[in-house]
């Protein structure tokens, strides 16, 4: 038997994996007992790596599915850990014998420990803390050891909440102000309050299947940082983000004091189009087509909104409580809701008498269940063409914390500025390579063209980067690297193996192959590397997938034939020109000032609790930063325009024109843009210069 999956890097394309399972494994009825067989079968069988699950591997899962559920130490006592250490080497066996003993005994202590704590925050937050006496504390969770007893909890909540709250008072009162007043200190103890309330709601919320997805999960961590299980809830979530859309009503909603509440009304939506709903509306009853209506106060919000969604063209009834108090049935009827800002979008730049394109790309995104949809591939050739159809002298695409999306779709994009030829190498499982090509000969810009990167910029992202790069065709800048993710998952549905089943098992997302650039080279751990090095705040305390636990490592296999875009061959002098620039610019050596004072703040684990102490740290600090308040300020030379044919569909559109305009305005305060449009005016003059050259040439 064989099934399709679905190749992802960062999220997906298609490959043939041959699996069989015997339907008579799964005769125990218990549902996460099946489904530790499943994963792990799915594992031993499919992942790119092999690992052993022994006592060493028993000891790391352990120790990660603690720090999952108590990273800070304040719920667990040190007599709980020495329960729990009775199972540190043992969870190898428990796995392989799909025995849930540990699990039980941490889900029963977890479930325990939060009663206990939400009595104490209580306690805590219905007196007033004292800000005059003199104690810190510790940050450092890393190293501190549990607590002895539920006092010491006690007493760790107490001194977290009371470093909100101080926190809270001090930006609310500033640095001139040495005395709290009662109404500060009522409005700051009250926000926190409201804030540890939604995170009690929160985790009151998570049922057992929600705990026992973290603990396969911790199983899964071990073998490399992309291999994850979803349960069904989280596949409906990943499936949306990596189409972009979903059927719905087009409100994006947040559970508040019980209550499902309209936070963000989606643009385009069902209830946008007709003005149905407001934000600030509370949903309090769902009724189906034809069928009486369910109560969802107090409901999960996950399922709250299962109710809520269905498929487009089907009617869903809401009765809901207006701002105004009045309480109505609202009859909608669902239809396909898009995330325009997941989708690939453009503007024209300005500067002097020429015109540059700008596409901002956050995601590579495709429908994998309606391959005629969009897909970001279409949707970029497409702004592309627009944006020819404005007159523009060069073109930058944005893919700065793109976080990756279909493989087929980079490749098809990459097509795009070249002729033809390989774009990514992919090895698999037994060394397998396969080298995926454009053999599209069309080139829809075939002029200058410069790529934004940070170090966000993941998976896909450096394989298109990669790719342009290496055929010499685009100038990269942005941090020194990119993420460094050189591995490709599948996405499985879990419940492929198993029939006449009530379970739903979610789906697993299995790290299967690594990805090569056609120079040999992987991106993983090193990322891309940019032609010109923008400094940002956060270099010295950011590293992408090394900082990731137990990430894949780097190697390289025999590059792929190609050629260079010949056109393309002075791109080490505008990099060189550019980054020399740069290395020698006040404004940029500030920046990297900025970046090393937030790395030294990061040592600070000691915080007092002091009022006049902590204030007085808090005005050295903002004495400090003023060195730095000109980076805020910053302002390009730059003015944004509609293009023609969106120009009027935009200009009649209040929230569209709004939204526009606010992106605009964001774009005035992009420091990489200024740069790209830089490199983009030193490609124009030398491509002009070796055409007069050229054309001198020819008449001589």
């Amino acid at each position: 038997m064989k099934f399709n999956f679905l190749h992802i890097v960062a999220i997906v394309a298609i490959i043939l994996f041959g699996f069989s399972f015997s339907e008579e494994k799964f005769s125990d009825p218990n549902k996460e007992k099946l489904l530790i067989e499943v994963v792990k079968y799915v594992v031993e069988k499919g992942h790119y790596s092999t690992l052993d699950i022994n006592d060493d591997i028993s000891e790391k899962i352990y120790n990660t599915y603690l720090e999952q559920l108590d990273a800070q130490k304040r719920f667990f006592l040190q007599s709980d850990i020495r329960q729990f250490e009775k199972y540190k080497f043992k969870l190898d066996d428990q796995l392989k014998d799909q025995d849930l003993t540990f699990f039980n005994l941490v889900y029963e202590t977890s479930r325990k420990r939060i009663n206990e704590v939400k009595l104490y925050y209580e306690e805590i937050m219905n007196n007033s803390f004292d800000f005059s006496s003199n104690e810190d504390i510790n940050l450092d969770f890393e190293n501190k050891s549990y607590a002895r007893n539920s006092n010491e909890i006690k007493n760790r909540w107490r001194k977290q909440l009371k470093y909100s709250t101080l926190d809270i008072i001090s930006l609310k009162l500033g640095d001139s102000i040495k005395v709290i007043d009662n109404k500060t200190r009522n409005e700051s103890m009250s926000l926190i309050k409201k804030n540890t309330d939604d995170f009690f709601d929160y985790v009151e919320e998570m049922d057992r299947d929600d705990w026992f997805a973290n603990y396969i999960n911790a199983f899964l961590n071990q073998l490399d940082p992309h291999t994850v299980y979803f349960n069904p809830e989280d596949k409906d979530r990943f499936d949306t983000n990596i189409s972009g859309k979903f059927d719905g009503i087009g409100a994006r909603l947040q559970k508040t004091e019980g209550t499902v509440k309209i936070v963000d009304i989606i643009v385009g939506g069902p209830i946008w189009k007709d003005k149905l709903l407001d934000v600030g509306d509370i949903i309090l009853k769902v009724a189906q087509e034809n069928q009486d209506p369910v109560n969802i106060i107090g409901m999960k919000l996950d399922d709250a909104i299962k109710l809520i969604k269905g498929p487009a063209d089907s009617f869903v009834t809401l009765t809901v409580k207006k701002i105004s108090g009045e309480i109505k049935d609202v009859l909608i009827k669902r239809g396909v809701v898009e995330l325009e800002e997941l989708y690939a979008k453009s503007t024209l730049i300005n500067k002097g008498d020429k015109n540059y394109g700008y596409i901002s790309l956050p995601k590579f995104y495709i429908d994998f269940s309606d391959r005629k949809s969009r897909n970001s591939a279409n949707d970029v050739k497409n702004e592309i063409i627009k944006l020819k159809n404005n007159g523009i002298s060069g073109l930058i695409l944005d893919l700065r914390n793109n976080g990756g999306g279909a493989l087929q779709t980079v490749v098809d994009m990459t097509g795009l500025f070249i002729e033809r030829g390989p774009i990514v190498q992919v090895k698999s499982t037994g060394n397998r390579k396969q080298i995926l090509y454009d053999k599209d000969p069309q080139v829809v810009w075939d002029g200058p063209l410069v790529i934004l990167m940070n170090k966000m910029s993941a998976s896909a992202s450096e394989i298109l980067a990669g790719a342009l790069q290496d055929y010499n065709r685009a100038v990269i800048i942005g941090n020194e690297k990119s993420f460094g993710k050189g591995t490709v998952q599948n996405v499985i549905d879990l419940n492929r193996f198993i029939s006449n089943s009530s379970y739903d098992l979610g789906a697993l997302k299995i790290t299967t192959d690594k990805f090569y650039r056609i120079n040999g080279e992987s991106v993983q751990l090193e990322g891309v590397k940019s032609d010109i090095v923008i400094p940002d705040s956060y270099k010295y305390i950011f590293n992408g997938e090394k900082d990731e636990k137990n990430p894949l490592q780097w190697d390289k296999i025999t590059p792929a034939n190609f050629d260079k875009w010949a056109k393309r061959d002075y791109l080490n002098k505008i990099s060189s020109e550019n980054q020399s620039r740069i290395d020698n610019d006040d404004y940029y050596s500030l920046i990297n000032d900025r970046a090393q004072w937030l790395k030294d703040q990061q040592s600070n684990k000691t915080i007092s609790l002091n009022f006049n102490s902590y204030n007085n740290f808090l005005t050295k600090q903002r004495e400090k930063n003023k060195r730095f308040e000109s980076l805020n300020k910053y302002e390009n030379t730059l003015n944004f325009k509609l293009l023609k044919t969106e120009k009027q569909y935009i200009m009649s559109n209040k929230e569209l024109l709004s939204s526009r305009n606010r992106w605009h305005r964001n774009l005035t305060k992009d420091l990489y843009l200024e740069e790209g449009v830089k490199a983009l005016e030193m490609l124009s003059l030398l491509d002009k210069n070796i055409i007069l050259a050229n054309n001198d040439k020819l008449l001589k």
